[in-house]
Formats: C-alpha cells, sequence, structure tokens
C-alpha cells in the first residue's frame, strides 16, 4: 500500500482549515502551519454565506453550490455554529434591485421582493423599515474562527499536524518542483504545498518567481458589546450591513466587505456604529465593543485563484475574497484535485495561468 501524500497547507483561516479537512478525509499526511489559528483576514470578515451581487453567471453557480455544501459539512460537524437565517436588501436603487432580482431568480436563485410590512415582520427592530427590499430566504452565516477551528481540531483528530505561531518565510524549490517551505524553525518538505495564506499569498509566491496578482485592500467592520437579540436575519441598507453573530454581538460595516477606515480608523468606527445605532429600534442602548480593519485577499479582476501551478509542480494555490462562502466547496475540490491529480471542470475558470 502507498504512503500517504505528505502535504504542508500554509495558512489556518477558514479556506486554510477546509482544505487541511478535506485532505484528511482522503486519507493525506498533513501538516497547517501558521502563525495564527483561525487566520488573518478570516477573523475580521463578515461571514455572509451567499450568492449574491454583480457576478457572472459561472461564479454564481460555484458560490450557490458552495451554500449547499455549507450544509454537507454542518451535517458532518454539527458544531459548526451556522445559520441559514435569510437576508433582507435594499442597497441599491429600486430599479437595480429589479433587474438583480430578475437575473438572480432565472438563474435559479430563491429572491423575493417584499414590501415594507413584510420588512418589518422580517426584522421587527428596524428603525425605519424600507418600502421596497429583497428578502432571500436560502442565505446565511457562519461564525468564521469557531468553524476553522472545528475543522482544525477535527483534522488533527484524523492525524494531521498543526504547527502554530510558525513564520513561513518562503518556497522551497529544487529545480522546477515545489519540494517544501522554509519556517521561522527550520525548512519542511512534502510532496505538495498548498499556499492559502489570505493576503500574505503574494509574497510567499514571489520567493519561487511565482507572480500573483493580488489587491488587499483594508475593511473596517465595528463590533457592539453583546446584547438580546436585535436582529433575525442579515441587513443590507443603504452603506451599511449588518448581522448579530451567535453570541450577540451587532456587527457592521459600510458594505459586507468593510470599507476603508482612512487615516483615523476610530473616528470612522464612531461614524459608522452611530449609524447602526440609528437603524435599529432601541440602538441608542447599544456600545462600541471594538473595531477590526481587515486586509481583504482579493485577486485582480475579483475572481478566485485556484488550482495546481504548471510552472511549479507541487504547489496549489487558493487565494480568494469570498473565502466564506466558498469554503466547503474549495475544501472539497482542492483536495480531490491534489490527492487524485486530476482537474475540476468547475475550477476551469480560476487557475492562476488565466493571467499569463
Amino acid at each position: 500500500m502507498p504512503s500517504p501524500q505528505k502535504i504542508i497547507v500554509i495558512g489556518a483561516g477558514i479556506i486554510g482549515a477546509s482544505i487541511a479537512w478535506h485532505l484528511c478525509r482522503r486519507g493525506a499526511s498533513v501538516t497547517v502551519v501558521a502563525q495564527q489559528i483561525g487566520g488573518v483576514a478570516t477573523p475580521n470578515s463578515f461571514a455572509w454565506i451567499n450568492a449574491s451581487w454583480g457576478n457572472p453567471e459561472f461564479y454564481f453557480h460555484l458560490r450557490h453550490r458552495s451554500m449547499a455544501e455549507w450544509s454537507r459539512l454542518k451535517a458532518d460537524l454539527p458544531d459548526i455554529p451556522l445559520s441559514w437565517c435569510g437576508s433582507l436588501s435594499w442597497d441599491l436603487p429600486e430599479p437595480e434591485l429589479d433587474a438583480y432580482a430578475a437575473q438572480h431568480h432565472g438563474w435559479g436563485y430563491g429572491i423575493q421582493p417584499v414590501n415594507r410590512a413584510t420588512s418589518a415582520m422580517l426584522e421587527p427592530n428596524l428603525a425605519n423599515p424600507p418600502d421596497y427590499a429583497l428578502h432571500v430566504a436560502e442565505e446565511g452565516a457562519v461564525e468564521p474562527v469557531a468553524a476553522a477551528k472545528l475543522l482544525l481540531e477535527d483534522a488533527c483528530l484524523r492525524g494531521a499536524i498543526l504547527s502554530s505561531s510558525v513564520e513561513v518565510k518562503g518556497l522551497l524549490r529544487q529545480g522546477e518542483r515545489i519540494v517544501g517551505i522554509e519556517t521561522s524553525e527550520g525548512p519542511m518538505h512534502a510532496d505538495h504545498v498548498v499556499l492559502a495564506a489570505g493576503a500574505g499569498t503574494a509574497a510567499l509566491a514571489a520567493s519561487a518567481d511565482i507572480l500573483v496578482p493580488l489587491e488587499t485592500p483594508p475593511g473596517l467592520i465595528v463590533h457592539s458589546r453583546p446584547v438580546g437579540k436585535m436582529l433575525n436575519g442579515l441587513v443590507m441598507a443603504p452603506e451599511l450591513h449588518l448581522r448579530q453573530t451567535a453570541e450577540g454581538r451587532i456587527i457592521a460595516g459600510g458594505d459586507f466587505g468593510g470599507t476603508d477606515p482612512g487615516d483615523n480608523p476610530q473616528a470612522a468606527a464612531d461614524a459608522l456604529f452611530a449609524k447602526v445605532r440609528a437603524t435599529l429600534k432601541g440602538g441608542e442602548a447599544l456600545e462600541l465593543d471594538f473595531h477590526t480593519v481587515g486586509y481583504r485577499p482579493t485577486p485582480k479582476g475579483g475572481l478566485p485563484v485556484l488550482g495546481n501551478i504548471g510552472a511549479a509542480p507541487g504547489l496549489y494555490l487558493a487565494v480568494l475574497h469570498s473565502g466564506v462562502t466558498l469554503a466547503p466547496l474549495v475544501g472539497l475540490l482542492a483536495a480531490q484535485e491534489i490527492v487524485d491529480g486530476s482537474e475540476a471542470h468547475e475550477l476551469a475558470q480560476f487557475r492562476l495561468s488565466r493571467f499569463s
């Protein structure tokens, strides 16, 4: 019987954790190397699971399938804090909302227009419910750090090794092939290296002369102190997206990814939180606990970069902005491609080679 493939996964956010877990399920020998368990971008995520807005149809279908894969993951790991709470959106002018609804309904998305009375029924604590909005009952949210940690814990039960607080300094190359990584604790060798390091991906890839066109725009998210139930689902109001976490915190950004806080993040956080308080009945009682500024790993053009790198055999890239939505499907397909040596047709549009 052949020995299991030795695979190093760089990154312990929701993408790295999902890939590691799925690799373990396929019998690989996995080592996860990261400075921070839960990742860097993942703790700063709004964590909306959706297939919404501005995507080409092929990307919509990938995201929509991954929404279903979250239910599969929840069945395998019942403690994952996942909620199919639905969303209420009115953050575009009505003609644009109508066009979006018609397009996505035609693609098979469960999207419905609602009036003020229905909006108020769905979210009774809105201070000023919209006259017209869109409701998507099948959308949801997950607590992403808790989900990543559960995936990693279960991967370790299946034999994975977790090397935390370890800095990855670069990729090791032997001829054309990537054969491991150089770390703060010395070299580590493997049959395959998965680079799922979020905003740190481009610099690590460059250590092996691989160019990954990546932008890392900042995103401000505010977090209230925990409170009793105020929101039933995700709320997408103009210039304000908010939800309530499993812990009871109201979290919000200028959009779902957060917006640039400028030169004074605290002042921007205070202004944003003032909008949160004004949006909700009883919002004056909310207290700002803290804010985060995350750096969203966004490949040029906005679409993910996923797959083996032809110019560097042994290296698999997984970098994307919609990490929370896509985590279970990316994990499933990446593990398939790495272990089987096959190519998943679902990922054909997302190869690094498209930038050549």
